[in-house]
């Protein structure tokens, strides 16, 4: 089983044993203010690290965004490095709890890709960032790059294998699928999210979903 993991996405476990590789120093808050404070950083660096990148942001620049002492920084990361990497789970996390309500709720799962992706399309017209830090952690931090698509994608497969054997779609579908839905909505998201804030979301959706549903073959 998984264990708990801190701000700087060391678990619990490897903190109190040091198994993470040397002596690490467990920095999950422990009280409600504490939570609130790393909020306000990592809210603060999705900022700076989205419109200066990595290389132009500064730690001394995070904390001013957030109001906090330069020493609070510190409480929770000992880097900028690492940072960047909670910031990518983060955003990972909030993306996730923003549309995992939304299509649970749906009647069906053809009906739950459709939601999926018009609170997707949602939020990333809320968080333009999104796309300009997690391209970034392609070169930054590789393994929390290639964490947020297997991870986002394994979410569609779950979906789609739960309509599959609840009778909604075919019953064949799997980790191909999955990934192909992940990046038309990655590409969506681009173009009618980051570029575009005029177009209507659900219509895009809706278009998307048809093409889901019904293929591209020429209907009679």
């Amino acid at each position: 089983m998984d264990q708990p993991r801190s701000a700087t996405g060391t678990s619990d476990a490897e903190s109190a044993t040091g198994d993470g590789g040397g002596d690490v120093r467990d920095k999950t808050p422990r009280t409600e203010r504490g939570r609130r404070t790393l909020r306000k950083l990592l809210d603060a660096a999705a900022i700076e690290f989205g419109e200066r990148g990595f290389h132009e942001a500064s730690i001394s620049a995070i904390t001013r965004r957030a109001g906090t002492a330069l020493g609070s920084f510190y409480t929770y990361f000992d880097s900028k490095d690492e940072i960047f990497q909670a910031l990518v789970r983060y955003m990972s996390e909030q993306l996730r709890d923003h549309v995992t309500p939304l299509v649970q709720a749906a009647p069906d799962e053809i009906a739950a890709e459709r939601i999926g992706l018009e609170s997707y399309l949602d939020f990333v017209r809320e968080h333009k960032e999104i796309y300009r830090i997690i391209d970034e952690a392609e070169f930054v931090d590789y393994a929390s790059y290639r964490r947020h698509y297997e991870t986002t994608v394994a979410r569609v497969r779950q979906r789609l294998e739960g309509g599959a054997a609840r009778g909604e779609i075919r019953p064949d579908v799997g980790e191909i699928h999955a990934w192909a839905i992940g990046g038309m909505n990655v590409f969506l998201g681009m173009r009618y999210g980051l570029w575009d804030e005029e177009s209507d979301i659900a219509e895009i959706a809706r278009i998307a979903n048809d093409m889901l549903a019904n293929g591209l073959k020429k209907r009679d």
